[in-house]
């Protein structure tokens, strides 16, 4: 992907020669007196990380208020990096977990490391699990302690600073589901001469932390903002955010759930005891931002069934956008996602696993001997959210070749896009235009979502369920299966069995998050939190082989080693935590390593 100078950029430069472009940095301005980041996904040199590497000082750039908030904007750069889908060679976590299969095939890139099971404190090429966030939380602290000595106005001063401090939650969000707890630095700054020697914070000790930090962040910041400041943290992110985090504390891995005999350890990457106040505490966290009736799910089963849910992600503004990554005009996900004759990298293609975790349009599970799935016909009849996240044989996506909608073959053989070619029998469309080509030149004005309502909805689902409040779950569940299309059915309930238990309505919920949130990185971090990866995600992946015999088709489940692709998965208890990298260990001896490693 390539960033380029905006005409603002140059208006800029002309008035102020201290600005130094970068082909690497892409600005905007907004409101008045006021610069906004165009977020993007390049990736970026630090600013003002290291003084050898820039002309301005912190007095130059924190004396200016466009060079301060270009600052800010620095900061909330890397907030999509885990979405981000070329973080690794081979793509990013998708491909390590059952939803994802990858071209890549170097033993060395981080999503091959991580799929085999092989990640180590010393084999951790990928160092953005640690350092992104802790450099960004770092940049937030530099700015809080320099905002005093800015020209922004008091106003201005308390609602970045609130901003700020979103950003340093959600950083740290990052690294406690991936770590456990971590070392919490407070507002210190430190500086390259410092010798820096501190433990890791009790987990329970992060949470509080984070979600302080966001409560009093919701209190100074705004609904919403004009246009042209999207993007940025609002009162909704804050207790979006927190509903996440608390979420996740309270899941198995979390919730009493550490993988360790030793009782000191075991109290810093998790909660020592399991206790249901704190799934009662995640669904309050959710319901507090449902009562504030201020997102909705886009809704559009008139155009065709579920296209609200296709519709939603190629727009910049709508109802169902908590956070977004905002970016240019782009074809991000057709470029990563399309096959060949679209011109796609096809980097990351969807499982069999995944496919067979959509139910049918009548709401109910393929494996229902009621739910008219027909193993001889697998795509008709299908939750339409299936057609809007797949191309399967017989899709229809824009050709280039007759500048129109064609026909995508994926049967073994096909020219083309055919299996082996697709490892798996598909290609990925969720979030993609199907009027958008990668070899196009069309873009779609969208932003990447990494929080949106429904994920609220789903969190409340399975934080209610829980506390053995089943019943209260299923009112969320049904608008969301609503608005995706599928039919209400004679007791209104879209397919949802009436009358779960709380482990029925668990694996319900667990499946109806990983179809809702498919591809928008979510998967990695369920499996693990759940403690389902060891079974999921334990094997070589499924592939679908289709065979065509003159008109008529036929359809084998069989492993993506017949396609010779991505290795077999591998995954132990240990690897629910990853490893604090040696490097880090060495720096500061007073942390601990997680367990297994």
């Amino acid at each position: 992907m390539k960033c380029w100078p905006t005409k603002t950029w140059y208006k800029m430069k002309a008035g102020n020669p201290n600005i130094k472009y970068s082909t690497m940095k892409k600005l905007l301005i907004g409101a008045p007196f006021l610069l906004l980041i165009l977020l993007s996904a390049c990736k970026k040199s630090g600013f003002l990380d290291n003084q050898a590497n820039t002309s301005l000082t912190a007095a130059q750039v924190f004396s200016d208020s466009i060079l301060t908030m270009n600052f800010l904007g620095r900061i909330y750069e890397d907030a999509g990096f885990s979405f981000y889908k070329t973080r690794f060679q081979t793509g990013n976590t998708e491909v390590d977990t059952d939803d994802g299969v990858s071209t890549g095939s170097n033993a060395q890139d981080m999503g091959i490391i991580l799929a085999i099971g092989t990640v180590g404190p010393l084999n951790f090429p990928n160092t953005d699990f640690w350092n992104t966030p802790y450099a960004d939380i770092r940049r937030v602290n530099l700015f809080i302690s320099e905002l005093p000595i800015t020209p922004l106005s008091p106003t201005t001063r308390q609602r970045v600073a609130a901003e700020a401090r979103f950003l340093r939650a959600w950083y740290y969000h990052k690294l406690i589901c991936t770590f456990g707890g971590v070392p919490l630095i407070g507002d210190t700054v430190f500086q390259a001469t410092d010798f820096i020697n501190i433990p890791r914070s009790p987990f329970a000790k992060c949470v509080d932390y984070i979600t302080s930090e966001l409560d009093t962040a919701a209190t100074q910041l705004p609904a919403q903002y004009s246009q042209l400041d999207y993007g940025r943290a609002t009162q909704g992110a804050c207790l979006a955010l927190k509903s996440r985090v608390l979420l996740y504390a309270a899941s198995p891995l979390f919730n009493g759930g550490a993988i360790t005999t030793d009782p000191s350890l075991a109290g810093i990457i998790s909660y020592p005891t399991y206790d249901v106040g704190h799934w009662q505490k995640a669904a309050d966290a959710a319901n507090a931002l449902i009562q504030l009736n201020r997102y909705q799910l886009v809704t559009n089963n008139t155009t065709a069934p579920g296209y609200g849910f296709y519709n939603l992600f190629l727009q910049r503004v709508n109802t169902e956008y908590i956070l977004g990554y905002y970016r240019a005009p782009n074809k991000d996900f057709e470029s990563i996602y399309n096959p060949i004759s679209r011109g796609g990298t096809k980097l990351i293609m969807p499982t069999q696993n995944a496919a067979a975790a959509f139910p049918m349009k009548n709401g109910k599970a393929l494996t229902d001997p009621s739910s008219g799935y027909n193993a001889n016909n697998p795509y008709a009849n299908r939750d339409p959210r299936f057609g809007y996240s797949f191309i399967y044989n017989g899709s229809t996506y824009y050709s280039t070749t007759v500048a129109s909608q064609a026909t995508v073959l994926t049967y073994q053989g096909a020219p083309s896009d055919g299996f082996p070619i697709t490892a798996t029998g598909y290609y990925s469309r969720k979030m993609c235009d199907a009027n958008v080509s990668a070899n196009s030149s069309f873009t779609t004005d969208r932003a990447w979502p990494l929080i949106r309502y429904a994920e609220i909805l789903l969190n409340y689902a399975e934080a209610i369920n829980e506390t053995g409040q089943t019943q209260l779950a299923y009112t969320v569940l049904t608008q969301l299966r609503d608005r995706a299309g599928i039919d209400p059915g004679g007791d209104g309930l879209y397919g949802i069995a009436p009358g779960m238990t709380v482990d029925q309505m668990r694996s319900f919920i667990q499946n109806e998050r990983r179809i809702e949130l498919f591809n928008e990185d979510h998967r990695w971090e369920d499996i693990r939190r759940w403690k389902i990866g060891v079974t999921v995600n334990n094997s070589y992946n499924d592939a679908m082989q289709i065979t065509k015999s003159g008109a008529s088709y036929t359809y084998k489940v069989v492993s993506v080693a017949v396609a010779g692709a991505f290795p077999r998965h591998v995954m132990t208890e240990k690897n629910y935590l990853l490893p604090i990298p040696e490097s880090e260990i060495l720096k500061m001896p007073a942390m601990v390593q997680n367990p297994g490693y």
